[in-house]
C-alpha cells in the first residue's frame, strides 16, 4: 500500500483536540491513513491508547499506523508501524509483523535513504524538511538540494515530515515528494476539515523520477 498524499500523525502529547474528534473529522474529510505517536508513555499506557486508536480508525475504514513500536502495532491489531533510526531495524520489525503489514522508515539524509531503499520498508520518510517543534531534539533541517537528491535515490513512496503546512507543502510536491506527514498543522487547526481541504488544493503532480 502507498501512503496517501496527506498523512496525518496524531501526537498524544499535543492536546488541541480529543482523539475521537480528530479521527471523526479526518474520516469525514476522506483521510485514509493515520499514525499514532505517543513518545513518553510506558508500554502499558501506549498499548491502551493504541487499542482505542485502532478500533476507532478501523471503524472509519482508515489505515492505522503505530509510531516506533512494532510490538504495540502487533498487539493492537494496527495495519503497520513507522520506525526511526533509533528504533528496531526494519527487518526486525518485519519479523514481528510479517510480510503483509506496512512498515515505514524515517531517514534524515541521502545515505540513510539509500539504505532504506534497499530494506523491506514499504515507504521512506525524509525530514525534517522545515523547522519543527514536534520533537525535543530534531535533526537538522534538510536543504532543498538534499531532498531532491533523496528523491533520486529512492524509488519507493517518499514521505516528507517536519514543520509542514498546506502552504509550504506545495514545493514539496514539486520536488517529487509523494506524501506529506503532518502533525500540529492539522491537530491544532480550528477548522480541521477546512485545513484538510487546503492541502487537497495544494497537491501538485510529482515530477518524474
Amino acid at each position: 500500500m502507498r501512503p496517501p498524499a496527506l498523512y496525518p500523525i496524531i501526537d498524544l502529547h499535543i492536546s488541541c483536540h480529543p482523539l475521537e474528534h480528530l479521527l471523526s473529522e479526518f474520516a469525514a474529510s476522506g483521510i485514509r491513513w493515520v499514525q499514532l505517536r505517543a513518545k513518553g508513555l510506558n508500554s502499558r499506557q501506549f498499548l491502551e491508547q493504541a487499542l482505542h486508536f485502532v478500533q476507532l480508525t478501523h471503524s472509519y475504514g482508515m489505515t492505522a499506523i503505530i509510531n516506533d513500536r512494532p510490538d504495540i502495532a502487533l498487539f493492537s491489531g494496527a495495519d503497520g508501524v513507522h520506525v526511526g533510526q533509533d528504533d528496531l531495524p526494519v527487518e526486525g520489525a518485519r519479523s514481528i509483523l510479517g510480510s503483509q503489514k506496512i512498515i515505514g522508515l524515517s531517514t534524515h539524509n541521502s545515505d540513510q535513504a539509500k539504505l532504506a531503499q534497499e530494506s523491506s520498508a514499504d515507504y521512506v520518510a525524509i525530514g525534517p524538511v522545515f523547522a519543527t517543534s514536534s520533537k525535543a531534539n530534531p535533526d537538522p533541517v534538510l536543504r532543498s538540494e538534499e531532498v531532491r537528491l533523496v528523491r533520486k535515490v529512492v524509488s519507493k513512496p517518499l514521505v516528507a515530515i517536519g514543520g509542514i503546512s498546506a502552504e509550504n507543502s506545495i514545493q514539496l510536491f514539486r520536488w517529487g515528494i509523494d506524501s506529506v506527514a503532518v502533525i500540529r498543522d492539522l491537530m491544532c487547526a480550528s477548522d480541521i476539515r477546512k485545513r484538510i481541504a487546503d492541502y487537497c488544493t495544494s497537491e501538485k503532480p510529482a515530477e518524474s523520477h
